[in-house]
């Protein structure tokens, strides 16, 4: 089986051939921790969990690293603690803004059905790595210090911009957000900063006397060195990423290790809108992972976001979650669904499979699940069912958690989609009139599992209504 990905650095879909097959390495930029995460921050959780899950399903799980990173120390990290806890001093509001944003990510995710990454290493615990590449960058003379920072100097990267693919004034204008007069080029960013008093600090490389905490971008690359080594396989993160965070990873890290490149793939999820339009607190329209689930099952909102291709924008949608809704409904209603599997290794139904393997193509792997559950409707095969198990429980859509409270829902008359019950009823009226009786009756005998009776009248209708 082929394992096909795109590259954002070289614009195409090519086959993905570990530098190790022994210890295949994938770095996913993760999350500030300064508030709850928002709907568009879980796309790229979920999409490169479902990454993790297929490497390891191709190369072994104890194969497979898998770093996502928490950064902790940012200006607007800053700015929340000092908003939130004005009364305590800035190191302890940050110590605590942190802990909490921290707690409330992974419980968020966990109930999207992401796996834990293989490590998931603090900024604030990589103070000496980044200290060390800087210190390397300048006596390479791809950095320099003035008035107690340091900048990476972009001019010693010939090819700087080859991920954004920028023109030079493009270049030039996104450097703008920090423009200083002690620039040497105004496409140069900062490696190291001083601390203003109260703010979290560090000792400074290259000799700087005042105290200072490094720039966002020498973060990343520090903790993949010190996880994955110089060179690795996959480096991941959402689209708006690309420029200037990854694309002055690359600069810093090829600088600093003389290597032609960072990672062998760069993989970028698409863009997220809510109600198409762009996702906003001014727009009203912005939401929080934690609100969602207040109104929705985790594995509601992760099908959700696997309906789309990672790399396409997404626009959620309530009519798409209830889509997603509906499409759970029809899986668990299956009466035979009474387990979740207990191989770790299951042979994936082959087309779900390929899916997978060309791009992480989900859109199309559940599309063959669909093939499957029409096929268990039309002849109730143990080998399709098994086959349907294991794809959901791959996908993390089902779980010992999810199971128990979709077979409960069957048995309940709230939460009924008459949508759902009069296209069921469309479907097994053809299936009578086409005399395939035995689908007629699967059909019935799944809308009673669900708390729907029917009752066919002699002028041709059908009526129903919720039992009791």
């Amino acid at each position: 089986m082929e394992l096909k990905l795109y590259d954002t650095l070289t614009r195409e879909k090519r086959p993905f051939r570990p530098l190790d097959l022994a210890r295949v390495r994938m770095y996913v930029c993760g999350p500030t921790v300064y508030d709850f995460a928002h709907i568009g921050n879980a796309r790229p959780v979920i999409v490169f969990d479902v990454l993790f899950r297929l490497l390891r399903h191709l190369y072994g799980a104890d194969h497979v690293t898998y770093v996502r990173n928490i950064t902790d120390v940012d200006d607007k990290i800053i700015a929340r603690a000092a908003e939130e806890y004005p009364g305590l001093p800035l190191n302890e509001a940050i110590r605590r803004l942190t802990e909490t944003t921290d707690r409330q990510f992974h419980e968020d995710v966990a109930a999207l059905g992401c796996l834990p990454p293989t490590v998931e290493p603090r900024a604030t615990e990589h103070i000496e790595e980044m200290k060390t590449l800087i210190e390397r960058l300048v006596a390479q003379g791809c950095a320099y210090v003035a008035e107690e920072h340091v900048l990476f100097s972009v001019p010693s990267m010939p090819d700087y911009g080859k991920l954004s693919k920028r023109s030079l004034d493009e270049l030039i204008a996104g450097a703008r957000v920090e423009v200083a007069p002690y620039k040497r080029d105004p496409r140069d960013f900062v490696l190291w900063k001083p601390s203003k008093p109260g703010e979290p600090a560090w000792p400074s490389p290259c000799g700087i006397a005042t105290p200072g905490r490094p720039g966002w971008h020498i973060e990343c690359s520090a903790m993949a060195w010190k996880h994955l080594g110089e060179t690795f396989d996959i480096h991941g993160g959402g689209i708006d990423l690309v420029f200037p965070h990854h694309e002055n990873e690359i600069a810093q890290s090829r600088c600093a290790f003389h290597s032609p490149v960072m990672a062998d793939f760069w993989m970028h999820n698409g863009f997220l809108q809510v109600e198409g339009r762009k996702m906003a607190k001014s727009e009203g329209n912005f939401v929080t992972i934690r609100e969602l689930l207040a109104d929705w099952p985790g594995e509601v909102l992760r099908l959700n976001m696997l309906r789309t291709h990672y790399r396409q924008p997404l626009d959620w949608t309530i009519r798409g979650l209830q889509e997603s809704t509906r499409t759970l409904d029809e899986w668990y209603a299956l009466s035979a669904i009474t387990r979740v599997p207990e191989s770790k290794h299951p042979e994936l139904y082959p087309p779900f499979l390929d899916a997978l393997c060309d791009d992480l193509n989900t859109p199309k792997a559940i599309m063959e699940l669909h093939q499957v559950r029409n096929a268990i409707v039309h002849g109730d095969s143990s080998t399709e069912l098994d086959a349907l198990v294991d794809s959901l429980t791959f996908l993390g859509l089902l779980t010992e958690e999810t199971l128990p409270r979709w077979k409960a829902r069957k048995h309940s008359t709230r939460g009924i989609d008459a949508s759902t019950v009069e296209r069921l009823i469309d479907e097994r009226n053809a299936a009578r009139k086409a005399k395939k009786f035995k689908e007629a009756d699967f059909i019935r005998d799944e809308l009673r599992a669900n708390g729907i009776e029917l009752e066919d009248h002699k002028d041709g209708t059908t009526t129903w209504k919720a039992s009791r």
